[in-house]
């Protein structure tokens, strides 16, 4: 019998926690989703008007922070950040640094992983409308930091920033919400059923 089955779900817990404990596991974990941010980054779609991105980043930091936990999906994403920083090329677009306009939206993913992972962990993953309300609260705290540094890195007005760096993103991010609201209930749903 492996040592690796999975452990059955209590309260408190995030799918993560399903995976027997070790050092290892919360290592693979946070680099995991590191790994997982940066690759969702690269599936970017330029806005007209805007120098920020569509892209799957923000879904995937929002799920790592999910799914991990706020302690480990901030490591997470402090991983990412600083990797990026460091010059890997895993920011969107291709892009690494801190000098890009949408740098800011990097730095909300971090403090948005900390909201969610600590939802998660109340539960807030285990139905559709708690999953989706956690989702859009983890949008807002991305754009609460990623607006203001787009305004402040180019100058925009905050009206013009709130223009370029908001609003075309709010119906990807409610479709966002809406495939979280079906991966993250099913996945509490299957381990149930075990």
């Amino acid at each position: 019998m492996s040592t690796a089955t999975l452990t059955s779900a209590r309260p408190g817990q995030v799918l993560a926690d399903l995976v027997p404990a070790s050092r290892v596991r919360d290592a693979a974990l946070v680099l995991g989703g590191a790994a997982l941010t940066g690759l969702a980054a690269q599936i970017a779609v330029p806005v007209p008007g805007s120098p920020v991105p569509v892209t799957g980043q923000t879904f995937a930091a929002l799920l790592v922070g999910t799914t991990l936990g706020a302690r480990r999906g901030f490591a997470s994403l402090a991983v990412y950040a600083l990797v990026g920083m460091a010059g890997v090329p895993w920011f969107a677009e291709g892009k690494s640094g801190m000098g890009m306009p949408s740098f800011g939206y990097v730095l909300g993913m971090l403090l948005a992983s900390v909201v969610v992972g600590a939802l998660a962990r109340r539960g807030a993953d285990r139905s559709a409308w708690r999953t989706a309300g956690t989702m859009l609260l983890g949008s807002a705290v991305i754009y609460a930091v990623g607006v203001p540094y787009l305004a402040l890195a180019t100058g925009m007005s905050a009206s013009a920033a709130i223009a370029a760096g908001l609003t075309p993103f709010l119906v990807g991010d409610a479709l966002k919400a809406a495939l979280a609201m079906g991966l993250l209930p099913t996945a509490w749903k299957l381990v149930d059923k075990r």
